[in-house]
């Protein structure tokens, strides 16, 4: 399983997959909203769950947060969260 992480000096959650950095989720922080612009999961790590995973702990750790609203620009975390009606809530103008 992929542990996932906020590196807010690089504005992106990463994954990681035993210690080696697996994928990411590129963001802008602005006011009370959070944009995903871009998510890469790296080829070696395809077909792993990688994406979904950084996708989940992601928009887990903006929930907790409490006070962003998400604006998914990235079409794999806007598909994700098509996906996933309990994260609709997160989507700015929901």
């Amino acid at each position: 399983m992929a542990t996932v992480t906020n590196n807010a000096a690089e504005s992106r959650y990463e994954a990681h997959q035993d210690g080696t950095l697996a994928g990411f989720a590129e963001y802008e922080l602005a006011d009370d909203t959070i944009t995903f612009t871009h998510t890469a999961v790296f080829d070696e790590f395809g077909g792993q769950g990688i994406g979904g995973a950084l996708a989940k702990g992601a928009l887990d750790d903006v929930r907790a947060q409490g006070n962003l609203a998400v604006v998914p620009l990235c079409p794999f975390i806007k598909t994700w969260i098509e996906r996933h009606p309990d994260y609709h809530g997160l989507v700015q103008d929901a």
